[in-house]
């Protein structure tokens, strides 16, 4: 978990792992920054982390009811988008980070479904979402946000790719520690767009508002903004949320045909003057933006119609604070109507499973990842698969989400404490073999326990925690963060 030895908590969710206490209701999550991260890369293409508490893996649709719902994993860092799913324990200072950055492998996954969804989720937040709410107020409560928002460096540009081509009526995310809400309203090309307006604010100053908490501890630094910001300086100041070198340049936006969404962000611009050819050439690949498929691109998918998505962000579940919002979310996914007969349960998605399927031979955890060669190439596979998802899963009545969550790890053991001795070893999670076997595919997240023998023979010394952090203003420091044990989370 990144987060430096002395800002360590136990917390409660090993309680749940143990099965000392059970989820009082179905829970779904992906991913973020402040995760035990070992335990969700086991699970890669999701599953359950505790009894009625299910990890959407690192990109996922799922079907609960009649409701259809995408999850995304993971923070923005540009860097690392187009890099594989490297990190493998025992993680060492730079992985224990970026395990949790999004990858452009399983936003690429994403941006092939060709029908409705009814929820998006993601950690962090779509790049440029606040421009689409009351982002004046917003500013007011988070200064530090408006200089990253006008060069377009705040929010994660994979979740917008997502949230542009998937349309669903609500998305939900988190990260940025405030009450945040927004519409954004889509129109085809021979459509002209609607003016953008804020959802859900009974007043101004409920947008982006934090109730300050003084016995909060902070684990991502970006300072309680319930008054407006102070200029003073604090170098000791470890900033545990931004990452060094948040960076949205030098991604080119996938080829995503006949989408246009009105709003009033500034353009951020990108300076290359004076940089010549022979200077690029010198770069390595990885810094070399992938050409796209030269083949025409498929027209915007007929099946995906929504033109408003209702954008909302809560805040850190911390007493005093508002992270908790109840709603109904009625479907636009199902042409047919609802009755009593639909399963409240998690089923697999059809047109998710045929994705998987037509990207399971690659292996996300080596390098290099192969280019995305655009959906013409990958529509005629994945109707195919659909065909053998149909054929092997639909009719044989194998779509439900098996409730197979199994105990890995050994248990949260309080004579152990926060600062064992030993680094964490790595699982094959039964989960995943299982639904690697009824898909027909290679479980790249296995691993024999020689090689992970040898594996450990490396370890660098366990890392008592994270050295000092310097920054300016507002939370902008930088620290680094050691490693945890066994299953417990802790703060966010």
């Amino acid at each position: 978990m990144s987060v430096p030895s002395k800002y360590r908590a136990i917390g409660d969710f090993h309680e749940y792992y143990s099965g000392a206490r059970t989820a009082p209701y179905l829970t779904l999550f992906v991913g973020g920054n402040h995760e035990a991260s070992n335990h969700l890369w086991e699970l890669y293409y999701g599953g359950w982390v505790a009894p009625n508490i299910y990890y959407l893996g690192a990109a996922n649709v799922i079907k609960y009811g009649p409701l259809r719902i995408a999850g995304l994993s993971g923070i923005w860092k540009g860097y690392h988008y187009r890099r594989c799913h490297d990190e493998r324990l025992p993680y060492g200072s730079d992985e224990v980070k970026s395990i949790y950055h999004v990858r452009e492998l399983d936003t690429r996954k994403l941006l092939q479904l060709r029908t409705q969804v009814d929820v998006g989720i993601s950690h962090d937040w779509p790049n440029g979402i606040e421009w689409n709410g009351d982002s004046k107020q917003l500013f007011r409560f988070k200064p530090h946000f408006e200089a990253d928002a006008k060069s377009g460096r705040l929010g994660s540009v994979a979740a917008k790719y997502v949230m542009d081509r998937l349309r669903p009526k609500w998305w939900f995310a988190a990260h940025l520690h405030c009450k945040y809400s927004a519409i954004v309203n889509y129109a085809r090309e021979s459509e002209s767009a609607p003016s953008t307006t804020s959802l859900l604010v009974k007043a101004p100053s409920e947008v982006g508002h934090v109730m300050e908490n003084t016995d909060e501890i902070d684990l991502d630094a970006d300072a309680d903004a319930g008054q407006p910001a102070k200029t003073t300086c604090n170098d000791d100041e470890i900033d545990l949320g931004m990452d060094e070198d948040d960076d949205v340049t030098g991604i080119s936006k996938p080829a995503i045909s006949g989408e246009s969404s009105k709003t009033d962000t500034p353009q951020a611009t990108v300076e290359t003057k004076g940089v010549s050819s022979d200077l690029r050439d010198q770069l390595p690949a990885a810094f070399t933006r992938p050409a796209l498929s030269s083949a025409p691109q498929p027209q915007f998918p007929e099946a995906i119609t929504n033109e408003r998505t209702h954008f909302l962000a809560l805040d850190k579940c911390l007493p005093q604070r508002r992270f908790l919002q109840l709603m109904d979310v009625d479907p636009i996914s199902v042409r047919s109507p609802v009755t009593s007969d639909t399963p409240c349960r998690l089923m697999y998605d059809k047109e998710w499973l045929a994705i998987t399927r037509t990207f399971a031979s690659i292996d996300p955890l080596t390098s290099p990842i192969p280019s995305d060669l655009g959906e013409s190439h990958y529509l005629p596979l994945i109707e195919a698969e659909e065909a053998w998802v149909e054929e092997n899963l639909v009719k044989n009545n194998q779509m439900a989400v098996p409730e197979n969550f199994e105990i890995t790890a050994p248990t949260y053991d309080p004579s152990v404490g926060l600062h064992p001795k030993e680094h964490p070893r790595e699982y094959t999670n039964p989960q995943t073999v299982a639904f690697c076997k009824l898909l027909g595919i290679h479980n790249f997240f296995d691993a024999s326990e020689d090689e992970r023998e040898e594996r450990s023979k490396k370890t660098p010394p366990v890392d008592g925690g994270g050295g000092r952090g310097r920054g300016r203003g507002r939370g902008r420091g930088r620290g680094f963060g050691g490693q945890g044990q066994g299953r417990g989370r802790g703060y966010r």
